[in-house]
């Protein structure tokens, strides 16, 4: 059986940086900035409805690990599909592991025996674990009675999802540190035609950042019909 190859070598964009989320539970973004820093020696589980931005705090978190030349890996189970087993079973040793979106193995018997094996890996080499899903571990349908106990021992975290008020005052902070400038009738557009995910919609700054940059002109609506056919 052929290895699924692992997301090495990532590449974190300017928005995926701890500071950069707002209105966390109390005491996470400074938990996770130790994590990223060595500095603690407790895993956590983050869980929330899509939206809330766990997938946001785990490449973050990568990244500031990263920066400190720590060994690091970011595991998007949803991505792995029924590559998950072979995956995790596959991952080397790192320092902090960040594993995405755990819901998507759950009853995966082969999957979860190789998250529960992974978890006790990192913790035995010393390192710590930073896990993401859309319910908590005692709310996922886990086949593995000792993988959900691993995780319930987590250190655990509820996120909201931003109300529209808030993703708009994000997408400008977004936009603003591209050097781009979005009214309220194209954030309105936006919105209408592109959805309200922050993910997509940032993904969508680049986009509009290159396009902008290359035409020369500022972004407008027909900017955008223009330009990139919304």
């Amino acid at each position: 059986m052929t290895t699924p190859q692992l997301p090495l070598g990532l590449r974190f964009g300017p928005d995926q940086r701890l500071h950069g989320y707002r209105d966390a539970p109390a005491g996470l973004l400074a938990s996770l900035l130790a994590m990223a820093a060595g500095d603690a020696d407790e895993s956590f589980f983050l869980s929330g409805a899509p939206g809330s931005g766990k997938s946001h705090l785990l490449l973050a978190t990568c990244a500031e690990a990263s920066d400190a030349n720590r060994a690091v890996a970011y595991l998007p189970l949803q991505v792995f599909g029924a590559r998950a087993a072979d995956a995790l079973a596959h991952q080397g040793a790192v320092q902090l592991a960040c594993v995405d979106d755990v819901q998507a193995i759950a009853g995966d018997r082969d999957a979860e025996v190789a998250l529960f094996d992974l978890h006790n890996r990192v913790r035995d080499g010393g390192g710590v674990l930073l896990y993401a899903a859309a319910a908590t571990p005692l709310q996922l349908a886990l086949a593995l009675p000792d993988l959900r106990s691993r995780l319930a021992q987590c250190t655990q975290f509820a996120l909201a999802v931003p109300d529209e008020t808030r993703r708009r005052t994000i997408l400008r902070e977004r936009a603003a540190a591209r050097g781009l400038e979005i009214d309220d009738v194209v954030m309105d557009y936006l919105f209408r035609r592109v959805g309200r995910d922050l993910g997509t919609l940032t993904a969508l700054l680049d986009r509009l950042d290159r396009a902008s940059l290359a035409a020369q002109r500022r972004i407008t609506v027909p900017f955008l019909r223009q330009a990139l056919d919304l």
